[in-house]
């Protein structure tokens, strides 16, 4: 069977997702698709607007077939970290045959060609000599690619999901995957855009549920957990931000002064923001932070494959992984209990009732089963 795997947020799931679903099946086939979705939280260092079965039953409604979690640890994490994360559960569940993302430039050469060349022996040093002039790590990347390839292609790298469509390539040839990928032209809004009357961004969706103009059940942000997050950050010291990943270059010290002057989160982050920091990654580890994580929690590798829903043919392949994948699958929440990562998953879902409009109750990632339909 060809089984095409797409990494997402579904964050919250609209148009433009189930549109790259169609275009993937139109130029593979009646494949299975199957998705690596975070799980409570983002890359954007926020909550997910809904909480994950919710996700996922909308995925699956959708045109997925099978849903699996990508955990904490890679989904709050830099692009790619993110994407090694994704990519390793896909090539360790042992039935994907291509791997479909969406893109600004539609033009898959065109990526792999960036991907080979921050790979290339030579990209460090024309990184380092950027970096050494203390401009932001984006705009050093940007200009070292263009140094080594013609402008036209290091431009891809200025449009996100341009950049992160070379990330999961580059996590493929790391892993020698034969994953094969392919891109979908992004189509409507674009990332961070407004509103689109079929395909709108998935902010634009996010604005509209939080601001109560679109109905949601109970929906979540950092927002209406600030206070404990700010309590958290303020009882830290400058070593405790130090254990946060990316967290060098000065980074840390910033963030320990910044969190005892705001008083807001947004003030935080705008505290200890300067050109080198990228809000991304300044708003990651105030999330990291609040989480009581460290890099030290982040394993070389996923541990396992949580399946967060499935249909009737993503059933069929998860018989199929049985004898196929590289490591445990869990399919029931019970079967989790005791391993490390997911008893750390576990802690981030009771703070996630937290960051609810209406907060809940701990324990639902140990009562919660996958959505079966």
């Amino acid at each position: 069977m060809v089984a095409a795997g797409i990494v997402a947020e579904y964050n919250p799931f609209h148009g433009g997702h189930a549109y790259q679903i169609a275009q993937t099946r139109k130029l593979l086939g009646e494949c299975a698709i199957v998705c690596v979705m975070s799980g409570h939280f983002v890359q954007r260092g926020e909550c997910a607007v809904l909480d994950k079965w919710t996700r996922a039953r909308a995925a699956l409604e959708g045109g997925a077939d099978l849903v699996l979690e990508l955990p904490t640890v890679w989904a709050a994490a830099s692009a790619e970290s993110f994407a090694r994360g994704a990519i390793d559960l896909l090539e360790a569940a042992g039935v994907i045959t291509h791997l479909s993302f969406g893109s600004e430039c539609g033009d898959v050469d065109a990526l792999q060609r960036v991907a080979a060349c921050l790979d290339s022996p030579r990209y460090p040093d024309e990184l380092r000599r950027f970096l050494d002039q203390g401009l932001p790590f984006a705009a050093c990347r940007q200009a070292a690619v263009s140094g080594l390839l013609r402008p036209g292609l290091a431009e891809l790298l200025a449009q996100p999901n341009n950049n992160l469509g070379i990330e999961y390539i580059r996590a493929l040839n790391a892993a020698k995957s034969s994953i094969r990928p392919i891109t979908v032209p992004r189509f409507g809004a674009g990332h961070d855009g407004g509103g689109h009357p079929d395909y709108p961004s998935a902010s634009f969706v996010r604005g509209e549920i939080l601001s109560g103009r679109l109905p949601a059940d109970n929906p979540a942000s950092l927002r209406y957990g600030e206070r404990w997050v700010l309590a958290r950050l303020r009882a830290m010291d400058e070593e405790d931000f130090a254990a946060l990943p990316d967290c060098g270059e000065g980074l840390s010290h910033r963030l320990y002064r910044a969190a005892r002057q705001g008083r807001t989160l947004e003030e935080v982050c705008d505290l200890a923001k300067t050109k080198r920091y990228a809000h991304a990654r300044i708003r990651r580890a105030v999330l990291w932070a609040a989480l009581g994580l460290t890099a030290g929690d982040r394993p070389d590798g996923p541990p396992y494959l949580r399946v967060l829903g499935a249909n009737g043919r993503g059933r069929a392949l998860l018989r199929e992984m049985k004898g196929k994948a590289a490591l445990p699958m869990i399919t029931k929440p019970a079967h989790g209990r005791g391993i490390p990562l997911l008893e750390l998953e576990g802690r981030c879902t009771d703070l996630y009732q937290l960051c609810r409009e209406t907060p809940g109750p701990c324990g639902l990632e140990w009562t919660t089963n996958p959505v079966m339909l």
